[in-house]
């Protein structure tokens, strides 16, 4: 399984925090003209400027009389409380750049803010102080964000299982990834130098830890996921009650304190995503859904037992469509990574493996090496035994390459009648003596096509990282396999050649 380290390392190249975000990082860190230096730093952005002094006079805040300057903001709600909301700006600005293919960015960020107005109206209402609050309950769910761009197929795969399995959201990425996204987030913050105060309550705001120094924190982010789910979810009533349950336990909350919470949270929230220049969607008041639900309800007008039927009746068709559509995208997963023909990956899947598997080898100085494979005289086959018989024979060796491979090798169809072997931690000699088994299983394979013989042999041409001093790109290896393949072919065929360079090599 995949460390966190290995993740970072492997999977995805760290996003880095945005210039003028270091800038504000370092203003703080120091201790003399460090509000000088920050006005200086946001002054100079007046977009940043003027947001921070809209956000000053919002809801979220409530002061009595207008906030006109960076310094009356500062006295009024901070000098941290300042910097944060800074760094919230610039953090979101700069991330809805980020390319997501199919990932909702917009629903993502307003889920966000929406749980930074539920950790602010909390802590307010339980007297609870924290400085660094509402930037942490920003950026709690950042993890998801990073493992959705690291691979978008297997966290899509994720998704599917989690809905199908009734697992949560991190028990589902710990079961795919080995870790979840309160890693990732806590990681990838911590790396960006913030304070320990924002990322360690993300790192334990799912879990049960609470003993931690910063557990009362983790805790209000909890609950503040808790409310947003309400707002940009299914369910919200469901949810709506386990947070009731929640705040009684925790906080000691009536139901009344709970749903003026939650309440108050929803008018907050729509205020404060038009300063972050995100669209509200068609998001309600809360006492506005739960009326509308009542409304339902009441024109319904269904028995207890005949309610009861209904919800059965529409889980297990949920279930069952969660599971239809788990299999309908397995399947288009499938068919975007290999091969109609054979089964095999196909050459856009090789391509990126490839890539991969060389800045693995590159990393921990590990060789890898490469086959590239080739029919010998495939045309004579289609024109002598006819397309259908070729495709067979294709589908047939296929078949054969991925018996004769050890597990950790990749086998994939290149173009026609190319097939490419990728060899994971393998030296040219190793390659060598795997292309020549290969060769001779092929050689040996009883291939017959409406009653006729098929005599099929290949030839391999080698190539590896081994036998080059510094790193080789992906496209040369393949050049490389490729040049020894040509040597194999007009040398007469049904043989292995290794890369001119590993010749000495395999010599000693």
């Amino acid at each position: 399984m995949t460390t966190l380290q290995d993740f970072f390392a492997q999977k995805i190249k760290l996003p880095s925090p945005p210039a003028i975000a270091l800038k504000i990082l370092e203003a703080v860190r120091k201790d003399e003209n460090s509000f000088e230096e920050l006005a200086q730093i946001i002054s100079a952005d007046p977009a940043l400027t003027a947001r921070i002094l809209k956000i000053a006079n919002s809801a979220l805040y409530g002061f009595p009389s207008p906030v006109k300057s960076l310094s009356q903001a500062t006295a009024l709600v901070g000098f941290n409380t300042l910097k944060n909301i800074a760094l919230s700006f610039i953090i979101v600005q700069d991330m809805q750049r980020a390319t997501v293919g199919g990932f909702d960015l917009n629903l993502f960020w307003r889920r966000a803010i929406t749980a930074a107005v539920a950790a602010e109206t909390l802590a307010e209402e339980i007297g609870y102080q924290d400085r660094d609050l509402f930037i942490s309950a920003l950026l709690q769910d950042i993890g998801v964000l990073i493992l959705y761009l690291s691979d978008p197929v297997t966290y899509a795969a994720m998704q599917d299982e989690k809905r199908v399995s009734g697992l949560t959201t991190c028990e589902a990425e710990r079961r795919q990834f080995g870790f979840d996204h309160t890693e990732v987030g806590s990681h990838l913050l911590s790396t960006w130098k913030l304070p320990e105060s924002i990322w360690r309550p993300i790192r334990f705001h799912h879990s049960d830890i609470r003993e931690d120094k910063y557990g009362d924190c983790a805790l209000v982010l909890y609950l503040s996921d808790k409310v947003a789910a309400i707002y940009h979810g299914l369910h919200s009533n469901r949810k709506s009650m386990e947070v009731h349950e929640l705040l009684a336990e925790a906080y000691q909350f009536s139901d009344e304190q709970s749903a003026a919470l939650i309440d108050k949270v929803g008018e907050k929230a729509q205020e404060v995503m038009e300063m972050f220049s995100i669209d509200p969607g068609n998001m309600k008041p809360f006492s506005l859904i739960m009326q509308e639900a009542n409304e339902e309800l009441g024109r319904l007008n269904l028995s207890y037992a005949q309610l009861v039927l209904e919800l059965k009746q529409a889980k297990q068709n949920a279930e069952q469509l969660a599971m239809e559509l788990k299999l309908a995208n397995d399947s288009l997963r499938k068919l975007a990574f290999r091969d109609g023909l054979t089964g095999l990956y196909n050459h856009r899947y090789f391509q990126e493996i490839l890539e991969a598997e060389l800045e693995r080898s590159s990393r921990y100085n590990h060789p890898l090496s490469m086959i590239l494979a080739d029919i010998d005289h495939f045309k004579k086959v289609n024109d002598h035994f006819g397309h259908p018989a070729g495709d067979h024979v294709l589908k047939m060796v296929a078949e054969m390459l991925v018996s004769l491979v050890r597990r950790c090798d990749i086998v994939s169809r290149y173009g026609g009648e190319e097939f490419t072997i990728i060899l994971p931690e393998t030296g040219i000699n190793s390659a060598r003596i795997l292309a020549q088994r290969i060769r001779r299983g092929i050689e040996q394979m009883h291939i017959t096509y409406n009653d006729q013989k098929i005599p099929v042999t290949i030839s391999c041409g080698i190539a590896s990282t081994e036998v080059v001093n510094g790193n080789i790109t992906r496209t040369e290896l393949i050049e490389r396999s490729d040049q020894a393949l040509y040597r194999a072919k007009k040398s007469g065929r049904n043989r292995v050649e290794v890369d001119e360079l590993a010749t000495c090599v395999c010599n000693d």
